[in-house]
């Protein structure tokens, strides 16, 4: 217990000298003043004093960390340090990403009192996260968002790293629309499926005459991304043989077409990734170490799905507006349940073909678990059969139990809702008068 836990006038004072936007907090994250850069771009017409701060920003009636997401507050009281996340918070322009960084203030016993919560809203990563198909709230989807937004706006060559299915194309197209060369083209290469004798021509182009078949000249895919992004896709696939004239194209900037003595000025931005190894392959001498610090300046790893499995009423959501042909397709929680239950090995590729399929098979306006995919529906019987020691036992009827996987389901939608209580009774298909029941009857269990 602190004797006195109120903020010294000082650092009140202080505070409003501040122009961005900053809160005071104490350690039951109670807003204590809010200064007024603040005041003006996040409490528009409602007092923010005396209520939580992530009450305010989050809508939430607990603490950041215990509804799934990183706690900066909560971070600084563990480490004693200053602390940044990325979060979206709610503003009276709507939902934002915002970087937080806090600070925490010792008291004249040198415990931690307060804190310092600076806001920048980062509109690049509001720019990425309403990038088709970029959509989540799970903590490694918030690491990795705002890594991108602060790799987004530079010039750095990017190494995407991450499993199949995980959508890092996605995101390499994300960062070159919220980069400086977002008016200039953005050109996908796919390594693996470049033979060795055809890669160099296929990157730098050829004169006519260069090799039997060469009628005319080509330009090139490097020539192509001129002034934009060139994304090397499974670029752990370059032979070694070629992994040389990459590396001399990135040391020099220069390259020649095949047949050519001229000289060329490369004016790219490189965007790489794999879901190799790389160091491995070094070790081995299967790719050039050389080549991987000039791909590799600014890392960015894209999580699994099973990393980020929170954020499968989202994706539902979202891959279902565009695999089911303009028709108001959702899912019941019951089968959203079974989706969320599932381990995904071919990550957010594999949920986008499982809803494609089942909004074929399903003929109304609402995806059942009987238009899951049966192999789906198995993995999750099983889930549903075992307890923590992998024994749970089955009903009668050797049956899940849908209405635990229901109420699981029922929840998770509603802490990712973010909208009014009408909206979610639609989303959910239900009136508003079934949701208030069902809210108290899965709550009260």
């Amino acid at each position: 217990m602190h004797p006195d836990t109120r903020p010294l006038p000082e650092l009140l004072s202080f505070l409003d000298t501040l122009p961005e936007p900053h809160i005071l907090c104490d350690r039951n994250y109670r807003i204590i003043a809010a200064n007024t850069a603040y005041r003006a771009g996040f409490a528009t017409g409602r007092s923010v004093i005396g209520r939580t701060c992530y009450e305010i920003s989050h809508r939430y009636n607990l603490p950041c960390d215990q509804a799934g997401e990183s706690c900066p507050l909560a971070k600084s009281l563990k480490s004693g340090q200053r602390e940044r996340v990325l979060h979206l918070h709610h503003t009276p322009r709507g939902e934002e990403y915002v970087s937080i960084e806090l600070s925490p203030i010792r008291d004249a016993n040198g415990e931690i009192a307060w804190f310092i919560e600076k806001m920048e809203p980062m509109n690049v990563a509001r720019g990425l996260s309403d990038h088709t198909g970029l959509v989540g709230r799970a903590p490694a989807f918030q690491h990795m968002l705002g890594l991108i937004a602060r790799a987004a706006p530079s010039n750095a060559s990017i190494l995407l790293q991450g499993e199949s299915g995980t959508g890092k194309e996605l995101v390499a197209n994300a960062i070159h629309a919220a980069s400086q060369r977002a008016g200039h083209p953005f050109v996908a290469v796919d390594c693996s499926g470049l033979p060795e004798t055809l890669f160099e021509s296929e990157l730098f182009g050829h004169e006519r005459g260069a090799f039997t078949g060469a009628t005319s000249r080509k330009p090139g895919l490097v020539e192509a991304a001129s002034g934009g992004t060139l994304f090397l896709d499974e670029i752990g696939d370059i032979p070694l043989g070629m992994q040389v004239k990459l590396l001399r194209l990135l040391e020099t900037g220069t390259y020649r077409r095949v047949g050519s003595t001229e000289l060329r000025r490369a004016d790219i931005r490189l965007i790489s990734a794999t879901h190799r190894p790389l160091k491995q392959m070094i070790a081995q001498g299967s790719f050039r170490q050389d080549l991987y610090y000039r791909i590799n300046t600014f890392p960015i790893t894209v999580p699994p799905l099973r990393e980020r499995a929170s954020d499968i009423p989202l994706l539902v959501e979202s891959l279902l507006a565009r695999v089911a042909a303009g028709r108001r397709l959702r899912v019941t929680p019951a089968a959203l349940a079974v989706l969320v239950q599932y381990s995904y090995p071919g990550n957010v590729r594999e949920l986008r073909n499982l809803l494609e399929r089942a909004s074929l098979m399903c003929d109304g306006e609402e995806i059942d678990i009987e238009h899951l995919d049966a192999e789906l529906r198995t993995c999750s019987a099983l889930a549903d059969s075992s307890d923590t020691d992998g024994q749970r036992q089955r009903s009668a009827d050797d049956t899940p139990r849908w209405d635990d996987i229901e109420r699981r389901s029922f929840l998770q939608v509603v802490q990712a809702h973010r909208g009014s209580r009408k909206a979610l009774a639609e989303k959910l298909g239900i009136s508003e008068r079934t949701l208030y029941r069902k809210l108290r009857q899965y709550q009260q269990t």
